[in-house]
């Protein structure tokens, strides 16, 4: 009799065990929605749109881009940090996410300490730019307009915070001089600002300063890569100017999960997305977007590599004195 109970009682938890692992089915059973801080429309929406197809087919499952826009990406990381830690809700991170919690330690949400980051996938530098018009041909008369001017120079952003509010911000404190900060209403505003003469020089994205540049419209300067880039030949980096790894700033993306998704889960996404990056026609959509191809050695590389510029953009911040307003 006791032996009778004792192989029931085995049999049950065989029962159990086998009915744990039919409703737990492997990771992912279903769409994997990823949240998108941008606007539909713009270069990392179309990115992520582009390549979602890709990692969708790597995972066996669809990829829905789900964009969730406002307050410089801080409501789509708040979302994304509150949802269920199942691997079905990831965000599109960025270095914009660093900036915003350095600019505002008092925000709702930890970019360090609230993800698991699966890792980068695209980067993309900055070009400072003049008008073609402009009498600045190099960065070296630039450079001495800025010092040597009767007026303040001023520079063109698309916020207070943006990437070229950054940009110029950090530019003229490493030289330690004064220029005046324009910020409008949006980066596609930069330009045209240019083109008119209401500013003097601006820091906008690669994917739209070279288009601009090769059309004619603006002049090419210098980069903020750390070395050049191919589509600018002759534009030589900042760094070289101004040596500072602070001159080096290269606006990222990512895909990062809630912090507490299950390692294995982490791991699958990681997987599946370094085989879409090897897809073929990755290069030829990301550089389409202003942006190439990087991909993180795992994701212990991609979170070190987070907090590693979580610090940078900090002491960018601290250097430039720049404030939420």
């Amino acid at each position: 009799m006791e032996r009778r109970t004792f192989c029931l009682g085995a049999l049950g938890a065989g029962m159990m065990l086998d009915h744990a692992a039919w409703a737990a089915p492997a990771y992912p059973s279903k769409a994997v929605r990823i949240v998108v801080p941008y606007a539909a429309g713009g270069g990392p929406d179309i990115m992520m749109r582009q390549f979602g197809p890709l990692l969708g087919a790597a995972l066996g499952q669809p990829i829905v881009v789900d964009n969730k826009v406002g307050a410089g990406g801080v409501l789509a990381a708040q979302h994304v940090a509150q949802a269920p830690a199942d691997g079905y809700t990831a965000l599109m991170g960025s270095n914009s996410h660093l900036i915003q919690k350095a600019l505002q330690p008092s925000l709702m949400f930890d970019p360090v300490n609230d993800f698991a980051p699966v890792t980068a996938i695209a980067t993309s530098p900055t070009v400072l730019v003049v008008s073609a018009s402009s009498p600045y041909h190099s960065l070296q008369d630039l450079v001495a307009a800025l010092r040597a001017s009767s007026r303040k120079l001023n520079y063109a952003s698309g916020g207070i915070g943006s990437g070229a509010h950054l940009g110029g911000a950090t530019f003229v404190s490493l030289l330690k001089v004064e220029a005046v900060h324009i910020p409008f209403k949006g980066s596609v505003e930069i330009p045209i600002s240019l083109q008119r003469g209401d500013t003097d020089f601006a820091f906008t994205i690669a994917g739209t300063a070279i288009p601009q540049v090769k059309s004619g419209k603006l002049r090419a300067l210098a980069v903020t890569s750390r070395e050049p880039l191919a589509e600018l030949p002759g534009v030589p980096p900042l760094y070289e100017l101004l040596h500072s790894d602070l001159a080096v700033q290269e606006f990222w993306f990512g895909i990062w999960l809630p912090r507490k998704s299950p390692a294995e889960t982490v791991d699958r996404l990681f997987a599946a997305t370094t085989a879409a990056l090897k897809d073929p026609s990755v290069k030829g959509l990301f550089e389409a977007a202003g942006n190439r191809v990087i991909q993180s050695a795992s994701p212990q590389a991609d979170a070190a590599f987070v907090r590693d510029e979580y610090r940078k953009w900090a002491d960018i911040i601290k250097l430039t004195g720049i404030t939420a307003g």
